[in-house]
């Protein structure tokens, strides 16, 4: 069973810092680009960030870029998002998916950010 498993989300203060873990199951997520996509309450699924299959490529939404950095570690079947100076407009259901419309997405993990 192909499954996707989203952790490390919490309540930080604005300013701080998150990592996310992303572990897959069922399939290896060497042969796929591997997404990232926040929802926040009331609002539609939002693209955050993406890397290439050996991590050699990334991609960031404008609004993370410079304080966001995605990773993989290909032998541990596992995507990361460092998440720095967080902000408040940052609080949101964080999912990631193996398909860049976010298709399969896990169930997710809660960041908010507030003080």
């Amino acid at each position: 069973e192909v499954q996707l498993v989203e952790s490390g989300g919490g309540l930080v203060e604005p300013g701080g810092s998150l990592r996310l873990s992303c572990r897959a199951s069922g399939f290896s997520i060497s042969g796929y680009g591997m997404y990232w996509f926040r929802q926040a309450p009331g609002k539609g699924l939002e693209y955050v960030s993406s890397i290439m299959t050996h991590g050699q490529t990334t991609w960031y939404a404008n609004s993370v870029k410079g304080r966001f950095t995605i990773s993989r570690d290909n032998t541990e079947n596992t995507v990361y998002l460092q998440m720095n100076s967080l902000k408040p407009e940052d609080t949101a259901m964080y999912y990631c998916a193996k398909d860049s419309r976010g298709g399969g997405r896990g169930q997710g993990t809660q960041v908010t950010v507030s003080a």
